[in-house]
This record gives structure tokens, sequence and C-alpha cells, in this order.
């Protein structure tokens, strides 16, 4: 080989070099985008006590108004850069229409939704959660109660100790039906009794479709009935028992990322609730909920 030749053949070489060095440090710059697992970002959104379109300034603290959630939900599905919710749930239960507008629009994500359920995840509350993807909860968590109630009060006899006389002006036989004034006629009670029979039989088949499961044998564990979260697991009712973190792995594993970080969705609330009422309420509840104030927040941490 001439020295022509050796300097071609060296140049050739140190070329070569060159070019492995400049790819290292370009590697070096991006190989985190190249050849890490992929990354992405997980909507935590909490649902806290009663689910219900009721609005007042002394009730918000202990209610979860479905449009804020519902809103939540799109503005995730939107967001190119979050890959998955998790909703988490500490609720008793909620008004039928509320409870199921937002199951609906917990069905109807584009991206996966995980429900973990902490202390309570009850009536209306599980309902909402039987549209998700994956529902896990902590084995001592409280899950089901799928039921239907309506709630009467009758102070008849504490207006007639009282010397109190109430009365009604009313335009139809039933418009005072659920007054707290008098007791419920029996076919008023029927008439009650059918419209509850029908909410329940509506129920069940929501949460039979939802977890694909048999009607009859969604009826049979029903009844108001209360589970743990372990029990809960073994009746089908939730998919497994773990910890928030291990329901954000699942949620990172149905995006396909392995890195993610955490974007907390909530709203801030005004004072605290005032408990109860004195007139009819029908609900998928156990009773109004006693769930943590929700606080507006933007909180990110990093998993790997």
């Amino acid at each position: 080989m001439d020295k022509k030749e050796k300097r071609v053949l060296l140049g050739v070489i140190g070329g070569l070099i060159l070019l492995t060095v400049i790819l290292l440090s370009f590697i070096s710059v991006i190989g985190n985008s190249w050849f890490a697992p992929p990354s992405g970002t997980i909507a935590v959104i909490p649902i806290y006590g009663h689910i219900t379109y009721s609005s007042s300034p002394f009730m918000d603290s202990h209610t979860t108004h479905p449009e804020d959630i519902k809103n939540f939900i799109e503005s995730a599905n939107q967001d190119v850069n979050i890959n998955a919710i998790l909703l988490e749930i500490n609720s008793q239960g909620g008004t039928p229409v509320a409870s199921n507008e937002l199951m609906e629009s917990v069905k109807n994500s584009k991206k996966p939704v995980v429900v973990w359920i902490s202390d309570s995840g009850v009536s209306g509350a599980y309902l909402v959660a039987s549209g998700a993807d994956h529902i896990m909860a902590n084995p001592s968590s409280w899950v089901g109660s799928i039921g239907v109630l309506i709630d009467l009060v009758d102070l008849s006899r504490l207006y007639e100790r009282e010397g109190i006389n109430r009365y009604v002006i009313k335009s139809g036989e039933y418009k005072d039906m659920g007054a707290d004034f008098r007791e419920l006629t029996p076919e008023e009670r029927e008439m009650l009794q059918n419209i509850v029979d029908e909410q329940y039989d509506y129920f069940i088949e929501q949460i039979a479709e939802n977890r694909d499961l048999n009607k009859t044998y969604v009826a049979e564990i029903a009844e108001g009935k209360v589970y743990t979260g372990t029990q809960a697991e073994n009746l089908k009712l939730i998919d497994n028992t773990g910890s928030k973190e291990e329901a954000l792995e699942i949620a990172a594993e149905l995006a396909g990322i392995e890195k993610y970080q955490t974007v907390t969705f909530a709203r801030r609330t005004p004072l605290g609730a005032i408990l109860g009422s004195l007139v009819s309420r029908i609900g998928y509840s156990m009773g109004l909920g006693i769930g943590e104030n929700l606080q507006t927040s933007t909180i990110s941490n990093m998993h790997p």
C-alpha cells in the first residue's frame, strides 16, 4: 500500500471516528426520547362526597358536581400530553341523574380510565366507578351498596305536640305527597315504591353491563349490601385490591407508558356542608358523604 492509499485509509478511519463521536454526542442529548421507556402523564381526578347537580355555597365542600368532573375528563381527553385518567373516589353515593351522567362520561372517555376507591365507593359512586376500564380498591374500602332510596321525614306528631298547624292548598291529589306534615297514604307509598323499583332495576342493568356480569347475579349480590374491597374483588365488583400507587401503575400500563408524572385536577370549594333536609330526596346513596374538601391544584410527581 503506497503513501497515497494510506492517507486515504487514515482519512476514512478518521472520518468514521469523528462521525461516531458526533453520533454519540447526539444520542446523549436525545437518547432518552429514543431509547428510554415511553413517558407520559396521568390525570388524577378526585370524586369526593355526595354526587349531585344541586348547587349551594354551603354544600359544595361535601359534594361533587358532575359538570366539574365531566369537564376535567374532557380536558384530559383533549390534552395530548395526558395518557390516562385515575379517578380517586371517596364518596357514599349521589342522585340517580348525576351519578348516571358521570358514569356515561367515564365510559365515553377516549383515554384509559382507572378508578381507585379509598375509604368509600358505594351506591351512585360505585355506579360511576363501574364505567371505568379498571377498578381497584383498598382491601378495607367500602364498596357496593347497589340500591336506591327515597328519604322522607314525617313530623306530623311533632307539629301536633307543638301546636303547629301546617296545611297546604294544592291543585292535585298527590301534589303534597311526601310532605313532612302528614303520613303517606298506602297508594302513595306504592307509587314511590314503584319508582324506587324501576330505578333499582336500571341500576342493576348498568352494573351488569359495565362489569360484564349476569343481571341475575348482580341482583343477588346487590340489595344495598356493602362489601369490603377484598369481598368486592371476590364478587367481581372490582378487578383487584391495592394502593393508589398500584392503581397508577395499572393506568400507565393501559396507556402503554412506563415512566410517568401525575397532574391533579380539582376545584376550590367554599365553606362546609349543611347536612340533611326535611324534603323528599331520592338517591343512589347511603347518605351524604363526608369526603374531603377539593382544592384547586396542579401537582406533578415523577414515577420511574
